[in-house]
């Protein structure tokens, strides 16, 4: 097995003899991130520290020169402002290059220092930064680039409207104890020295081969059959587990929906918090259970709520920089993690279910980041009911209907399926899915649905399910658009707006007094920063008549 793993993807498939008269199906290839748990020893466990503190100060040094240049292209617009030209031509004016990762590279270079190489007496001079940089991976440095210059390049298209999704803020330096310890390592695919080492083994670079918790077979054996090659790994920390996320390119057969997807047809998804999912027909959960189409909330933050206040006000007694105060942090990530852990088994669990056992799955258009907004209000116009709605949000998100939606958009494509989407200004809860009479006056508390009209009798989560099955528009693959034309034997409601609107999909327009930069893609003086790290006045104004 060990010697197969050493081959190349091509060698492999090329010495492999296939059985007389078998054809190969068709496939595509496609990023597929395969999830390791780790464990590691003392020593390993060091160098994970190790490389995640290198790349942490790579990312802080290659953000700190982008500041650097950026602060210099600001003083000479204002040097030019200063002298009476005008906004608009001493933007065109004042030119300043932003580093990247190849100059930046280049730049450390040069200055870094050596701690194998002892000062010799008498030497005078600069202090030369990361002296130990030999003692981890070059990759830990390079990739570390490579994140600000995306942290950098969204920023920018969010601020001139290129950037899909809710508004990106400056990159901020990244601290120890904040942010998550983590770093990604590459390798030479035509000579790998991140694979499998066996099936309870990972090889990494520098660190060497670590133990895993449970075995990576399925892994192994597509890197064995040549279906698979690993571009990159990443190693994280998650409350007290080590994780590695292996990046490889599958060669995967195309999906095509199944005879038993075909003759389920199509379900409505309806999601909620007293209810985590409704569905439109009977689905089976669990092997040896019965079906249903209500699927309860599992409530996991609830379950741990105790345990997780009774741990931060532990850590709250403690004092900064103790050790009780470090391992009280600790405790804390570790509850947190456990949570996060059984909701996204529950979630891969149901959305597995619906992408496997139906041909369409239909669910709503939900503005999750609207629906958790704060109620507090202003200081001169106060909210009402803040604590109620905090706790409806906290709810809400413990729910994760954002990241159910995410798993049907890529789960629906590896098994052949499809995903179907309803506009989210459809009254799918209060419009009778039988004869499409709608009662206006339905609250929260009626949690039975009773047609005037026809009589028709039903719970309200499973007739909003029957609505999104019946109305819900296909999405578009690989992109998670709805499309324009509905599906056969679907209504679109003319009260209802268009599914591909920009508002729903939550594409930006280029905002009104946000004119293109000097810098190629960089910000107006009016939109960066004041201080860097924080918008200025006009940008803070117009989000918050934005939000209003």
């Amino acid at each position: 097995m060990s010697d197969n793993l050493l081959q190349t993807p091509q060698t492999r498939a090329s010495a492999r003899q296939r059985p007389t008269g078998q054809q190969d199906k068709a496939t595509t290839p496609r990023m597929r991130a395969f999830r390791l748990t780790l464990d590691p020893t003392q020593a390993q466990l060091a160098d994970f520290n190790r490389h995640a503190g290198a790349s942490r100060w790579a990312f802080n040094h290659a953000l700190a020169m982008k500041r650097a240049a950026h602060q210099q292209w600001r003083s000479k617009v204002d040097a030019l402002v200063a002298q009476g030209i005008p906004e608009p031509a001493a933007r065109k004016t004042a030119k300043a290059k932003i580093p990247t990762k190849p100059s930046i590279q280049g730049h450390l270079n040069r200055i870094k220092g050596d701690s194998r190489q002892p000062t010799e007496p008498g030497m005078y001079g600069p202090h030369r930064p990361c002296p130990w940089w030999w003692e981890v991976s070059t990759y830990a440095f390079q990739s570390a680039f490579l994140d600000a210059d995306m942290a950098w390049n969204n920023w920018i298209a969010s601020l001139t409207g290129k950037r899909a999704g809710r508004k990106v803020g400056y990159p901020r330096f990244k601290k120890k104890g904040r942010a998550r310890d983590s770093f990604r390592l590459h390798h030479d695919v035509t000579k790998p020295t991140i694979r499998p080492d066996g099936y309870r083994r990972l090889q990494l670079p520098r660190i060497g081969s670590v133990r895993l918790h449970h075995t990576n077979k399925p892994l192994a054996r597509l890197i064995d059959r040549g279906q698979a090659l690993i571009k990159s790994v990443t190693i994280a920390r998650a409350g007290h587990r080590w994780y590695a996320m292996v990046l490889c390119e599958v060669h995967q057969p195309i999906a095509t929906t199944t005879r038993a997807q075909k003759a389920r047809g199509r379900v409505g998804v309806d999601l909620g918090v007293k209810i985590l999912a409704a569905t439109s027909r009977p689905l089976l959960l669990t092997p040896g259970t019965a079906e249903t189409q209500l699927i309860p909330n599992p409530r996991h933050a609830g379950q741990d709520r105790r345990r997780l206040t009774k741990a931060q006000r532990a850590y709250a007694r403690t004092r900064k920089g103790s050790t009780n105060r470090a391992e009280a942090a600790r405790r804390i990530g570790r509850i947190q993690h456990q949570t996060a852990e059984r909701r996204a088994t529950t979630l891969h669990t149901l959305t597995k279910r619906l992408a496997t056992g139906f041909e369409t799955v239909a669910v709503e258009d939900l503005n999750v980041h609207g629906m958790t907004a704060s109620a507090r209000g202003t200081l001169d116009q106060p909210g009402r009911k803040v604590k109620q709605k905090a706790s409806l949000n906290r709810a809400i998100l413990d729910a994760a209907p954002g990241e159910l939606r995410r798993q049907l958009t890529y789960k629906t494509i590896w098994y052949g399926s499809h995903l179907a989407v309803l506009d989210r200004w459809w009254l799918s809860s209060k419009t009778c899915s039988a004869c499409g009479w709608r009662n206006p006056s339905l609250t929260l508390a009626d949690r039975t649905f009773q047609c005037a009209t026809c009589g028709l009798n039903l719970d309200r989560d499973i007739n909003a399910a029957r609505n999104i099955e019946q109305h819900a528009l296909p999405v578009a693959p690989e992109r998670g658009e709805t499309t324009k034309t509905p599906v056969e034997g679907t209504e679109v409601p003319p009260a209802s707006r268009t599914a591909g609107s920009t508002q729903r999909s939550g594409k930006t327009r280029p905002r009104p007094g946000h004119p293109r930069g000097a810098i190629p893609g960089s910000p107006t003086p009016r939109d960066t920063p004041q201080p860097p790290h924080q918008p200025d006045a006009a940008c803070q104004l117009h989000s918050e008549q934005r939000a209003a």
